[in-house]
């Protein structure tokens, strides 16, 4: 079997000594989705999180690409965040937003090479923008700048791509479009982990399902029965789009 590209044994994570995720045991194999569900307050954006080096794993073990995480490996892992502040700034292109997917690719201070140029242009072909390239991101409705930031994950040419509700706040057709693009990455071997309230287009895609309860894994296993019940439609808010607004370039922690 080849190896895990992410592996979790005994894992707790949590802020002040206090565990907000408890004893948690996953492994994701290579070009495999994996949907993490749960409700709000389940720890599961927590989750996301402790594997990427942005919240404090207190006990437990993280395997990225089959040995303990550091800084090199997460480079290998794309990141798409739960909630990105924007707000007013410099004005800021789609392109460019996207094109600092590549700077974990290239050295401090050196200039794109051709790759990186051809990198950003693919992975705006993919999330179908690049007719908005040229855009202020602030010009864009709110399933169109989350498409965008999946393209700046993309853009760094992840092995492993760790998306926190990609779909929530955008509408129906953002959503669909979503899948599509979903559709065509796992025909590539791309690995995924979503993190989400629920499967809906994506339903037919998923090879697993986790589901989280109160910072602990109590299912791991097909997306089938109850589980598609209680899980297969988004929740009400998550369809409502939000109205344009002035943005400022993405500000979560880098992962390098």
């Amino acid at each position: 079997m080849s190896t895990p590209v992410l592996r979790l044994e005994g894992v707790f994570i949590g802020y002040g000594g206090a565990p907000v995720c408890q004893d948690v045991d996953l492994t994701v194999s290579r070009g495999e989705l994996v949907v993490v569900l749960g409700e709000n307050g389940s720890g599961k954006s927590t989750l996301v999180k402790g594997l990427l080096g942005l919240a404090p794993v207190t006990a437990g073990s993280v395997e990225l690409f089959g040995h303990q995480a550091s800084a090199p490996d997460r480079r290998r892992v794309g990141y798409v965040p739960q909630r990105t502040t924007v707000a007013g700034g410099v004005p800021t292109s789609v392109r460019e937003v996207v094109a600092s997917g590549r700077v974990s690719r290239r050295r401090w201070f050196t200039p794109a090479r051709a790759s990186d140029q051809a990198a950003v242009t693919a992975a705006l072909e993919a999330v179908r923008l690049s007719d908005r390239a040229a855009d202020p991101l602030a010009q864009l409705s709110g399933g169109q700048q989350r498409r965008a930031l999946i393209a700046r994950a993309m853009a760094g040419e992840p092995e492993l791509l760790v998306m926190d509700e990609p779909m929530a706040g955008v509408d129906a057709s953002n959503v669909e479009l979503f899948a599509q693009v979903v559709e065509q990455w796992k025909l590539r071997g791309l690995t995924l982990l979503v993190v989400a309230h629920g499967v809906g287009p994506l339903r037919p895609l998923v090879d697993r399902a986790v589901v989280m309860r109160r910072g602990k894994v109590v299912h791991n296993g097909p997306l089938a029965g109850d589980i598609v019940a209680e899980h297969d439609e988004l929740v009400a808010e998550d369809h409502v789009e939000p109205e344009p607004s002035r943005l400022a370039a993405p500000d979560e922690p880098r992962l390098a």
